[in-house]
């Protein structure tokens, strides 16, 4: 899918990815259909979150951890990603690796960041969150095991926060937006979504969003778990 081009003065969208290397990508998932199947998933869900990118017409910035050279479909990541500026992560933490991304995204329009364990997500649904930001210094899409999916900045100073924040928790929501207020942000909410992180946050997933490569590899792998003798983490 070929990128919209980018329209002046909008916010940046921020894609915050992991390669999809197995035994590294999407770990909890794995623990259920194996490591080289969660990685098929998790290349097919950074996959639908770059064609939803495609869409947008904010210039867009990769922040990847890893090497996409080194994981599952790396042709067509690669060829994905080309359009646009691809930056590595940096930071000790998860939290201090987003806080760093925001900065090296900010083109002084704001920030839109996502992650790659929402690949339901819908150009509306980011439509949302940047309209969100024409009141809001923050704008916060809540997700559905407490943490969030989505964090719209005015500027990449209201992300500094995210470094004091405990990630991946069940109140991971909660204390964002309670840092960000103490920061003095206006604070408002968009879209609540669930991530991807377990075998049932898949299926469910691919349930909601049929029309997903994820709800293909899914399904793949669900039809290979239900035949004797063929290995799961074949399935692509």
């Amino acid at each position: 899918m070929s990128a919209r081009p980018a329209r002046a003065g909008a916010p940046t969208l921020l894609v915050v990815a992991k390669a999809p290397v197995p035994g590294v990508a999407k770990t909890r998932l794995a623990t259920t259909v194996g490591a080289s199947a969660a990685a098929t998933v998790a290349a097919a869900a950074l996959l639908d979150t770059l064609d939803v990118a495609a869409t947008s017409p904010w210039p867009v910035v990769i922040a990847v951890a890893g090497s996409f050279a080194d994981g599952v479909d790396a042709d067509a990541i690669t060829a994905a990603c080309a359009p646009y500026r691809v930056v590595a992560q940096r930071g000790e933490t998860f939290a201090e690796r987003l806080t760093a991304a925001h900065a090296d995204a900010d083109d002084g329009h704001g920030v839109v960041q996502i992650g790659m364990d929402t690949p339901q997500v819908t150009p509306a649904h980011l439509e949302a969150v940047g309209a969100g930001l024409a009141e809001a210094d923050a704008v916060l899409g809540p997700a559905t095991d407490g943490g969030w999916w989505v964090l719209g900045v005015r500027a990449a100073r209201w992300a500094e926060p995210l470094a004091d924040v405990p990630m991946s928790r069940h109140d991971t929501g909660e204390r964002t937006s309670d840092a960000l207020a103490r920061a003095g942000a206006r604070v408002a909410y968009g879209p609540t979504l669930s991530d991807l992180d377990t075998w049932d946050d898949a299926v469910a997933i691919a349930s909601a969003a049929p029309q997903t490569r994820t709800a293909r590899a899914v399904q793949a792998i669900a039809a290979a778990r239900r035949t004797p003798g063929r290995r799961a983490g074949a399935a692509r």
